[in-house]
């Protein structure tokens, strides 16, 4: 549904100024003081967000919500939604979830078809970086079905946007944090890096902006890689299992989850990390991290993210103001002190 442009006549009644020089300021000519010129700027911002929601009264945007994620984080995500869509009234937002803990790529994709043979507004998705997803979201545009990609990335592609953290940065962060924290020793440290898979682009950010980082401030540490593990406790014990047998781990960085399983495992080693950080504040690494079991967690809002993600689908079918954009979220480092209350 395409906006009426509001009537110069009525922007003029409501900044307290003139016809001419509402518009000499939608035309940008001069003759306009900068304190008149502001006013007008405002008062068209606040009658187009009064028109937007005037318009949006009944509207309900229909979405689908596909992950390839472990449970515990796709409830997070879930119940972030949750929270959020309240929020967005007068809109209404139907959520279907299409979550799967384990999934080929081909199953991936024809859970994307249905979708968009069914129909929907826009698909907001969790995927990882393959070119046979890549293609399968290009087809989705070419049906005008908008993708919004959460979490992590597919900038190849013709999404419509991204929404999450900037993965670079938190790697960054983490490698910091360690080198700040662990203990100093004779001999260089022993740092596990655990990743869910390498094809998932916001994790292999993660990755990228650790091992760059690390090698800048802490250049003597021997790094020891899970990656492929899904972020599911059987994989990572596996994995995990041959490395603590041989090695001392004097750190954890946590990209893909599953912190239950590794902590049990190198304990079962007889090992407990001088530090550990991991990602999200789920029901799990909420519960570890107050336990002390994690030196701190590289968070987000992800109710944020799912608002920013409402929001870039009205953008897309021009019910508010504005171009959908890519907003990364800035990385909060979360501690046993600091820890954001659960909503409700």
């Amino acid at each position: 549904m395409g906006r009426q442009p509001i009537p110069v006549h009525q922007i003029a009644i409501h900044a307290g100024v003139s016809d001419a020089t509402v518009d000499r300021v939608l035309h940008d000519r001069g003759g306009v003081r900068d304190t008149t010129r502001a006013r007008v700027r405002r008062t068209i911002s606040e009658l187009q967000q009064q028109q937007a929601a005037y318009e949006l009264g009944g509207r309900t945007f229909t979405v689908d919500l596909v992950m390839h994620a472990p449970q515990r984080f796709s409830s997070a995500v879930w119940a972030a939604f949750e929270t959020a869509i309240p929020t967005l009234h007068p809109a209404a937002f139907r959520i279907r979830p299409h979550i799967h803990e384990r999934v080929d790529t081909a199953g991936l994709i024809s859970t994307l078809d249905k979708i968009a043979t069914r129909g929907t507004h826009a698909i907001i998705l969790k995927a990882p970086e393959l070119p046979e997803v890549i293609d399968a979201v290009n087809q989705l545009a070419d049906r005008a079905v908008p993708v919004i990609t959460i979490v992590t990335d597919l900038p190849t592609s013709n999404r419509v946007a991204y929404v999450g953290i900037d993965n670079r940065a938190a790697g960054a962060t983490a490698a910091y944090l360690i080198s700040q924290w662990l203990p100093t020793g004779p001999d260089p440290a022993n740092v596990l890096v655990t990743m869910s898979s390498q094809d998932f682009r916001g994790e292999e950010e993660r990755q990228i902006g650790f091992r760059r980082t690390a090698r800048a401030i802490a250049p003597d540490w021997r790094t020891y890689h899970l990656t492929e593990t899904e972020g599911l406790d059987a994989t990572i014990t596996e994995q995990l299992d041959t490395i603590a047998r041989t090695q001392t781990i004097h750190a954890v960085y946590s990209i893909g989850g599953g912190n239950r399983a590794t902590l049990r495992t190198l304990e079962l080693h007889g090992q407990r990390p001088g530090v550990y950080i991991a990602h999200d504040l789920d029901a799990d690494n909420r519960h570890l991290l107050g336990a002390g079991d994690l030196s701190a967690v590289l968070h987000h809002d992800l109710t944020t993210d799912a608002r920013r993600a409402c929001h870039l689908i009205m953008q897309t079918h021009n019910a508010i103001p504005g171009r959908p954009t890519s907003q990364a979220a800035p990385t909060q480092v979360i501690t046993p002190y600091n820890t954001p209350t659960l909503p409700g």
